[in-house]
């Protein structure tokens, strides 16, 4: 079998590049130029960072089968109704079964998508080839400058982005601002980087890492106040129906929208879909810091050792932990 890109367009629903963008992220606007290739993980050496995120779900075997099989990660322990799942060793995500969990309304807060960060570029390409040849549906796909990305639904309709960031010193700011995009992502340069006629993916690559989060809100300023001013993550990107954050300039750590979701109240506990995310501190002095903000705020935090766990306004479980 030969991959092409009529035939991964053809897995998004889309004969065309502008209309599988539909299923992408929506961000700021613009052109760019290709870059050269990087190989990086500039998104796991800031001081605060995405580490793991927990789903609760209906069909574990279903779910294992398709983090394993699909995005490659490995079953790292399975211990009554939790699976971790990771890559070299480090726990990524954990599923939960609840198996009596309704399905969160695409309406709720909640997730929108777990960003899997490949290490590069031809990592990309290769799980893109791996993925069109076990006919997969992807939702989309979009180069927003900083990263180039494709997306799809886990198979309890969680989304999913697996992506690959540019060079760092080739994102272009504006001030504290970071100029992102989705323009048509350039499957010709991607499929170029790897053997389109075999898989060659094999299993997530060493040093595959949840890059960022990107939540459903109820409102953007609930959202700034704790993720931005009580958690202390910087302002890189947003408008009044979205709200890009993150830690030590990276692009974004953590987004949240309100595209689908304004106006939404707390979340349904006995949902599926996810029950929370961990944020890793490099240093007891981050881990501090983010103490003191959150105490500061008046947010209600558990404490055990080396770690905080807070809630956020839609009630989202969100844990600071030391690395």
């Amino acid at each position: 079998m030969n991959v092409t890109r009529r035939h991964i367009l053809r897995l998004a629903g889309a004969s065309t590049a502008s209309a599988a963008l539909a299923g992408a992220i929506r961000a700021e606007g613009g052109n760019f130029s290709i870059l050269p290739d990087y190989q990086g993980m500039f998104a796991t050496s800031t001081p605060l960072h995405v580490r793991d995120v927990t789903l609760k779900v209906r069909d574990p075997e279903t779910m294992i089968g398709f983090y394993t099989e699909i995005i490659g990660l490995a079953v790292l322990e399975q211990s009554g109704a939790t699976t971790r799942l990771g890559v070299d060793g480090l726990t990524l995500l954990t599923l939960e079964h609840n198996s009596e969990g309704q399905p969160e309304g695409p309406m709720a807060a909640g997730l929108y998508h777990t960003a899997f960060l490949l290490p590069s570029r031809a990592d990309l390409a290769s799980w893109l080839i791996h993925t069109a040849m076990a006919q997969y549906q992807f939702s989309g796909f979009a180069d927003h400058r900083v990263s180039e990305a494709v997306y799809l639904d886990d198979p309890e309709g969680n989304g999913v982005e697996v992506y690959a960031d540019r060079d760092p010193a080739f994102w272009t700011w504006d001030g504290t601002r970071v100029v992102m995009g989705s323009e048509a992502i350039d499957f010709d340069g991607l499929l170029a980087l790897t053997d389109t006629q075999s898989d060659t993916f094999g299993a997530a690559p060493s040093g595959t890492r949840i890059g960022h989060i990107h939540l459903r809100a109820g409102n953007i300023p609930a959202a700034r106040d704790f993720y931005g001013v009580a958690l202390g993550l910087d302002t890189t990107s947003g408008r009044e129906d979205a709200l890009f954050l993150s830690s030590g300039r990276y692009h974004h750590h953590v987004a949240l929208n309100t595209w689908e979701s304004l106006g939404a109240g707390q979340r349904n506990a006995g949902a599926t879909g996810l029950a929370g995310f961990t944020l890793s501190a490099m240093d007891d002095a981050t881990l501090n810091a983010a103490r003191g903000r959150l105490a500061a705020a008046g947010i209600d935090l558990k404490e055990e050792a080396g770690s905080l766990t807070a809630t956020d306004p839609w009630g989202t479980l969100v844990t600071i932990a030391k690395t």
